[in-house]
Order: C-alpha cells, then sequence, then structure tokens
C-alpha cells in the first residue's frame, strides 16, 4: 500500500469512528437540560398540563392558582393570569390548557369552568361552563370546525363537550362516555381525518380494557373505540399521518401492567410498533420541527424520565431523567418543558425544566 493510499484508509477510518461516536452521542443524549426556570410565588407543589406554541409556553399552575406564560426562547416569565381555583381535587384548577390562533389561551377550571385568556391583555375575558359538576380537564381545538373539545374527567360519567372557539363560546354538543369507567385524559384532533380522538384508561370496569374514543366533531358524537390492552391510556396525540402515538398510564404501571407505548395507525386503530423502554406515561408531545414525541414518563421504571422517539424512523432514542412528579411535558421549534415539583434535589421549590434537542 502507497503511502497516500496508507494515509487515505487512515482518515477513512478516523471518520468512521467519529461518526459512530455521534451517532451513539445522538441514541444516549437525543436532548439535553440547558436550564431550569425558577417561578415567582408559592414553591411549585401542584401543576398539571402544559401546551407550548409559536414562543409561547402556558402551564397550569396550581400552586399559584394561575397559568404561568413563559418564552420559550428567552425563557423568561411573561405574565401570570390568576382567578383559578387552586388545588383542590376534583375542583382543583388551571388542569388542561390550549393555544387557540396564537390570541388566546383556554384553560380548564373547577366548578366545571373553562376560563379564556386574552394574549393582548393578559387577562381572562369569557367563562364557559360546561354543564358539569367537577373540574374541567384537558382540552384539543380542532381549527377546521373552530371547536374547542374539553374533557370533564371526574364526573360520573365523564364526558366531553364541544365548544365554539369563536364568541359567544358556546357549548355545541355534549358527549357522555357512558363506558368510560376510570375518567377521561388526553384529546387531540387529527387534521387527516377531521375526528377528535380522546384516551380513554378503562372500559366498562375492566382495568385491562382501555381504549381511544373517535368522536365526530360534526356530528357532535361519539362513533366508535380503538382498545387497547394492558395500557390504560393517558397521554395521546398526532404524529406524522397516520400515527398516533398512545401513552401507557402511570396507573397502568401501578395497575401491574408493563410501562410501554403504543403507535398507532389512527386509520385503522392496529398497532404499529410498541416501545418497551419507555411507559408510565401522562402528557404526550409531538414536536413537527423536530419530528420527535416526548412522553413524560412519571411512572418509568427507575424514576421519572422524559422519553424520546423518532416519529420519522419509529425508533425510541432515549429517556431524559426529570424530576419529582414530572408528568407534564411540551415542546416548541425542538426546546422541551417539563415542569418538576417542590422538593426534587435540582430544584427544591419547584422548576420548569428546558431540554435543547
Amino acid at each position: 500500500m502507497s503511502n497516500l493510499a496508507r494515509t487515505a484508509a487512515i482518515a477513512l477510518s478516523a471518520l468512521s469512528l467519529t461518526l459512530s461516536f455521534f451517532a451513539c452521542a445522538d441514541a444516549a443524549e437525543p436532548a439535553r437540560l440547558v436550564d431550569r426556570i425558577v417561578l415567582p410565588g408559592a414553591p411549585l407543589k401542584s401543576f398539571d398540563i402544559g401546551f407550548a406554541q409559536g414562543g409561547l409556553y402556558a402551564l397550569s399552575d396550581r400552586s399559584n392558582a394561575a397559568v404561568d406564560l413563559i418564552d420559550t426562547r428567552s425563557h423568561r416569565l411573561l405574565a401570570r393570569v390568576g382567578g383559578f381555583a387552586g388545588g383542590r381535587g376534583d375542583q382543583a384548577g388551571p388542569n388542561g390548557v390550549v393555544l387557540v390562533d396564537q390570541r388566546q389561551v383556554w384553560a380548564g377550571d373547577g366548578n366545571s369552568q373553562v376560563r379564556i385568556i386574552d394574549l393582548k391583555s393578559h387577562r381572562v375575558v369569557a367563562l364557559v361552563s360546561t354543564g358539569g359538576a367537577k373540574r374541567v380537564d384537558e382540552m384539543a381545538y380542532d381549527p377546521r370546525d373552530h371547536l374547542i373539545a374539553a374533557v370533564n374527567d371526574a364526573e360520573e360519567p365523564p364526558f366531553v363537550s364541544l365548544i365554539s372557539s369563536n364568541p359567544p363560546y358556546a357549548v355545541q354538543s355534549k358527549i357522555v362516555l357512558k363506558r368510560a369507567t376510570s375518567g377521561v385524559e388526553q384529546p387531540v384532533w387529527d387534521p387527516q381525518s377531521g375526528k377528535i380522538f380522546v384516551a380513554i384508561p378503562e372500559l366498562d370496569g375492566k382495568p385491562e380494557r382501555g381504549a381511544v374514543g373517535i368522536i365526530d366533531p360534526k356530528q357532535g358524537k361519539l362513533v366508535g373505540f380503538d382498545e387497547v390492552a394492558a395500557c390504560m391510556p393517558a397521554g395521546l396525540v398526532m404524529g406524522p399521518a397516520p400515527q398516533m402515538l398512545v401513552g401507557c398510564s402511570n396507573d397502568a404501571v401501578h395497575a401491574g401492567f408493563a410501562a410501554r407505548s403504543l403507535l398507532l395507525d389512527a386509520r385503522t386503530g392496529k398497532v404499529i410498533k410498541t416501545f418497551n423502554r419507555v411507559g408510565g406515561s401522562d402528557e404526550i408531545w409531538y414536536d413537527p420541527s423536530t419530528r420527535r414525541y416526548a412522553l413524560s414518563a412519571v411512572a418509568n421504571p427507575g424514576g421519572p424520565v422524559v422519553g424520546i422517539i423518532d416519529a420519522v424512523h419509529q425508533r425510541w432514542l432515549g429517556n431524559l431523567p426529570s424530576g419529582n412528579e414530572a408528568h407534564s411535558v411540551a415542546s416548541d421549534d425542538g426546546t422541551l418543558f417539563v415542569p418538576v415539583a417542590a422538593g426534587d434535589k435540582a430544584c427544591p421549590n419547584g422548576c420548569v425544566e428546558v431540554f435543547a434537542h
């Protein structure tokens, strides 16, 4: 072998080792911790869902009975909108939050109410009652039909309200889920089919039988179920069509089922792939900018993590250690926001951990 050939071979070998190193690094660390946002006021002992979009992250901060609005680029608190119920069990609030056309935040509260926050004034500009007795929990926005799907998870039986996103914000339909015997969890709108899907942990009093409920917003009624076994679904999100990711819940882990996550075909309800490296999740998220899923796996064996899944190649990339009661996750343009409750070693008063890809 000539000196030139030998030099080329060594260079190619070094390049191969370098590429292998970075491939392993990416698999081991799909994102890294870049900041911790410590919020003012009472320690963050209780929180619920977060939602991020277009430079804004909204967090349900029950400890301060408020929705916290945070800039996703500077990680700065922009405003705190109060007046919510705080941590009061089935009457707690705020709970679910969703951004509507970058002009409003809708937030579920106790006493079966939704509070609508104007993002210019940072004030509550309207209240909507869904007609129940307990809290409004998670929500989803259907921009095609101009509807908000709001879940009353603690009612018996639970129900979903379809509310017009235009003034005067009237309730268009009430969909009672009689077979849902352990509440209702995360809803999501599917732009491909126009349907609204909702996670149902338990059907007919049988923990081993969970489902994804299918709602036709035009008809204003439930049109079917996609059943999933031994999962007790909580998190639910749409990915690249026709993918729909189901997060098997912390309740499933406590019931003795395996910690896992399921990728479904939203058209058929069939399981495309099972991810056994992350489970016990509450809220889950899909970020179209990175084409990755994030799962707040608070009951993952070994401790709370944020699981990262590549939606394009349908593969698990890794788990990021999170903290105390970290059951909420949202992502904006590749930046992940994960609230951690007070009492955590790294965040004694609670904080929002920020991860970047």
